[in-house]
C-alpha cells in the first residue's frame, strides 16, 4: 500500500512517525530544522491522515503498522533509516529498534509503559478528544475554549499552535479510520523486547496524556535515564521545536552499538 508522506532535505534518511489520531503535519515545526542534516520523511500511518486504511482483514496494532511503514520506506529505496516517533509512533520506533531494522530510534512519550489505571485514563482522554473532534464545528475548535480543551491535553503551550494547525489536527483526528481499532489494541500492548541499536527516550515534563511517571518505567526498560523536556507537553514539537530537533539529532549521532 502507498502511504502519504512529506520529504525534505538531504543526508542520512530519517523517518518520522506520529501518534494515534494524528498526521505527519504534527512534525511540521521541526521538519526544516531536521532537513538541514537529514533526508527527512514524515509519514501518515495507515488509516490516519491522508493514507489509505490497512487492507481488509489486517488488524490495527503496532506490528501491522510498523511493518507497513517498513515496507513503505523499502519502496522508496531506503534501508535502515534513523527513526523518531511520538506516542504511538514512539512505540513503533522502539519496536523497530528491538528488531534491529533501523540505525537508531528516538521516542517521545511512547505508549506502552503505563499501569492499568494509566491505560484506562489515557484511553478515556483519547476517546473524549475523538468525540469532541467528531462533534465540534471548526469555529469552536479555534475558539479560546476549544483551544484550551483540545490543546491542553497535548501541548504545554496551546497559544503557540495556530488556529490553522489546530483545525487541521482536529480534522485528522475526526477522519482517522484506524482510530478505534488501534486504540483497542492498546489493551494488549506491552513494552517491546530490548533494543538492538541505540535509542533515546524523551518525555515532556508537563505531559497530561501519558504522565511523566511513565518515563521511569521506560527508563528501566531502556536501562538508561529518560530525558525530561522542560516546558513541554505530550507533543513537544509544538512547544519547543528547537529542543525536539536537537534531541533527534543527538540520538541519531550516537555510535552504533548493542544496548540489549
Amino acid at each position: 500500500m502507498e502511504l502519504v508522506y512529506e520529504r525534505r532535505g538531504s543526508g542520512p534518511p530519517l523517518v518520522l512517525m506520529h501518534g494515534i489520531g494524528h498526521h505527519w503535519q504534527v512534525w511540521a515545526p521541526v521538519l526544516d530544522l531536521l532537513a538541514e542534516q537529514f533526508d527527512v520523511i514524515a509519514v501518515d500511518l495507515p488509516g490516519f491522515g491522508a493514507s489509505p486504511p490497512l487492507p481488509p482483514g489486517l488488524p490495527y496494532n503496532a506490528e501491522t503498522l510498523a511493518y507497513a511503514v517498513e515496507a513503505f520506506w523499502g519502496r522508496l529505496g531506503v534501508s535502515e533509516p534513523h527513526v523518531a516517533g511520538s506516542s504511538l509512533g514512539g512505540y513503533l520506533a522502539l519496536d523497530m529498534a528491538s528488531r534491529g531494522v533501523v540505525l537508531s530510534a528516538t521516542a517521545f512519550s511512547p505508549v506502552g509503559f503505563w499501569s492499568r489505571s494509566e491505560l484506562f485514563y489515557g484511553r478515556s482522554v483519547l476517546r473524549l478528544l475523538r468525540a469532541a473532534a467528531m462533534g465540534s464545528p471548526p469555529e469552536l475548535v479555534g475558539s479560546p475554549v476549544g483551544r484550551a480543551f483540545t490543546g491542553g491535553f497535548l501541548v504545554s503551550k496551546p497559544s503557540r499552535v495556530s488556529q490553522k494547525e489546530l483545525v487541521s489536527a482536529v480534522g485528522a483526528l475526526r477522519e482517522s479510520v484506524g482510530f478505534d481499532d488501534t486504540l483497542d489494541s492498546f489493551l494488549w500492548m506491552a513494552p517491546p523486547p530490548p533494543p538492538k541499536v541505540p535509542i533515546m527516550v524523551a518525555w515532556g515534563e508537563h505531559d497530561r496524556l501519558l504522565p511523566r511517571r511513565q518515563a521511569v518505567r521506560a527508563g528501566r526498560w531502556a536501562q538508561q535515564r529518560v530525558m525530561l523536556l522542560k516546558g513541554c507537553g505530550h507533543l513537544p514539537m509544538s512547544d519547543d521545536p528547537e529542543l525536539v530537533a536537537r534531541v533527534i539529532m543527538d540520538g541519531a549521532r550516537e555510535p552504533i552499538r548493542s544496548v540489549g
